[in-house]
């Protein structure tokens, strides 16, 4: 330990942070991961065994992807070696490897850790595919993005991906309560504010100790409340990737707290995105896109009102566009759904690819010129408006295709009326002779 202190430019007396000084001595010490390291836990058993498996350590920060893999090496008896894909390229890699090999003559394991490891590109994660498979080094890597969008999938086959889970409000408490153990004090906190402050670490145990450690270093002479503590410390913003998987799960979350009409949760979706800074624009296409996809024609006036609060967002901007956002969201949280027209155009275009190019009936076809008169383009054309009840019962598909039914609207909001005028078009048309 002295020789990485010295390496560093500082003595073993140097001050660490508290959440370095906090950093658990054994498996058993690591909190919020019971279902990977509680009794039963895969990990837990692989160290009892002291035979370990490659694996990918994927979750949010500040859950204990370092220590863990840390503490799985020294509970199984392999030697820790760490790199990080930021700072590390081919020339760290090969030189881990070949002292790994050279461990291995020797008798000795190792265990080698890769945090960020999807910041390899493509190639790089492939140079360890021999190494994995021969047993030269168990590779344990760390990632805060899902890894089967960003590790190849020929190493993903080498190795067993375990989930990490956000900390909870509960491991969080148990965080803190070790700190003051550890400091001999308390935090200088009321209830109200102690709550205030495991929220704002959302879920990452280090940023929560660093929160603690920076009030143990003010030294209040007195409780804060939550106002007095949030002059004190900064909120971050939830984490959010506009780029990355948390982008698409939050909008699939919109998206399908809309469709299952519940207004309630679409807006605090629509705020966690908003407030983890993305594109309010981008939210506005699909809130049009919904409009059409799930509310239809049960309520046409939806994709109306989508389309005026992207032009309102667009004309104000930010915070006051946003407004307008939020109620084109109510509107089609609360409105009546149907997919009969999402359902319909899929099937018509399925029927368009099978029946390649036929021609329209020629008594729909305008005739600008005698030569096609002559040949019947127009000729037996009724127009609509003109019948004695508005309706010609005429057949407008390809002549040898069979009459289809694409659009069949159940009946929600606006398309009850719908549907009872398509059901009596149909018997006029049965009438007619032109087909149901």
């Amino acid at each position: 330990m002295s020789d990485l202190f010295q390496a560093a430019g500082l003595t073993p007396e140097a001050p660490r942070p508290l959440a370095d000084r906090l950093r658990p001595q054994s498996l058993e010490e690591v909190v919020g991961q019971d279902h990977l390291l509680g009794p039963s836990g895969p990990i837990a058993r692989m160290a009892s065994a002291h035979r370990l498996s490659s694996m990918v350590l994927w979750g949010p920060p500040g859950t204990g992807k370092t220590t863990i893999a840390r503490l799985l090496a020294k509970a199984a008896g392999y030697e820790f070696q760490q790199l990080s894909a930021v700072f590390s390229g081919v020339a760290d890699l090969k030189k881990a490897f070949e002292a790994a090999r050279a461990r291995r003559l020797a008798g000795q394991a190792t265990l080698l850790f890769v945090d960020e490891i999807h910041r390899f590109n493509r190639a790089q994660q492939d140079g360890f595919l021999p190494f994995v498979e021969e047993g030269v080094v168990t590779l344990v890597g760390a990632t805060t993005e899902n890894p089967s969008f960003e590790l190849n999938g020929a190493l993903l086959s080498r190795c067993q991906v375990f989930v990490l889970r956000r900390l909870d409000e509960a491991a969080l408490e148990s965080l803190l309560v070790k700190a003051e153990a550890f400091e001999g004090q308390a935090l200088p906190l009321d209830p109200a504010a102690r709550e205030a402050m495991i929220a704002m670490a959302d879920g990452d145990g280090r940023y929560l100790l660093t929160l603690a450690e920076t009030l143990f270093n003010l030294g209040p002479d007195h409780p804060l409340t939550p106002a007095e503590l949030g002059q004190v410390l900064q909120k971050r913003s939830p984490a959010y990737d506009k780029d990355r998987e948390e982008h698409y799960n939050l909008i699939s979350a919109l998206h399908k707290s809309v469709r299952g009409s519940d207004p309630d949760a679409a807006l605090y979706w629509l705020a966690r995105m908003l407030e983890g800074g993305e594109d309010p624009l981008f939210i506005a296409r699909r809130l049009v896109r919904m409009a059409s996809e799930d509310i239809g024609l049960a309520d046409a006036t939806g994709l109306l009102l989508a389309i005026a609060a992207r032009d309102a967002y667009d004309f104000l901007g930010s915070p006051e566009g946003e407004l307008a956002l939020a109620h084109a969201c109510v509107h089609l949280a609360c409105a009546p759904k149907s997919t009969a027209v999402y359902k319909a155009f899929g099937a018509a275009r399925r029927a368009a690819r099978e029946t390649g190019s036929l021609m329209p009936p020629k008594h729909i076809l305008n005739a600008p010129t005698r030569m096609m008169k002559d040949i019947g383009y127009g000729k037996g054309y009724a127009y609509d408006p003109d019948t004695e009840d508005g309706f010609s019962g005429q057949s407008y598909f390809p002549e040898g295709m069979a009459r289809q039914r694409f659009y069949q609207p159940k009946g929600e909001g606006a398309e009850g009326r719908i549907k009872e005028r398509l059901e009596q078009w149909a018997q006029m048309r049965a009438r007619k002779g032109g087909g149901a």
